[in-house]
């Protein structure tokens, strides 16, 4: 019987334990992306971008002038709060409140794709503006 109940929340604990180590993972490559661009290393944010995003943008440097210009709370987060993760038609989308430097809050939506059992980022859309922080 041991044997049973044992075998039994395995099988029910296991996909808790896969969806945590996945969402570990998409938030561990947007955090790394973030990290990158503060450091203003843009290869290395570029190497997080899936082959969609690298094909539009087709060099590292345009891809950063890009985030510079477009993004500026991308380029220099001050504060970063991953928010929840969804699947929306068969995508995930994982929302994360992003600060900048002059103390305002912006929620954005990283689109994730899986590529060869890698996390990449497929595409970010702004949401809205969310307010001053304190």
């Amino acid at each position: 019987m041991k044997h049973i109940l044992l075998s039994l929340t395995l099988v029910f604990a296991f996909p808790l334990f896969a969806q945590d180590a996945r969402d570990t993972a998409i938030q561990g490559v947007i955090s790394g992306q973030f990290d990158a661009f503060i450091a203003e290393d843009v290869e290395e944010a570029w190497s997080y971008a899936s082959p969609t995003i690298q094909g539009m943008f087709r060099t590292p440097q345009n891809f950063g002038m890009m985030v510079e210009n477009g993004y500026p709370m991308v380029w220099r987060p001050t504060d970063t709060q991953f928010m929840e993760l969804r699947d929306e038609g068969g995508s995930l989308w994982q929302r994360v409140q992003v600060g900048d430097s002059s103390g305002v809050y912006h929620l954005l939506d990283y689109k994730m794709v899986q590529i060869a059992g890698e996390w990449r980022i497929d595409a970010v859309m702004y949401l809205e503006q969310v307010g001053v922080g304190v």
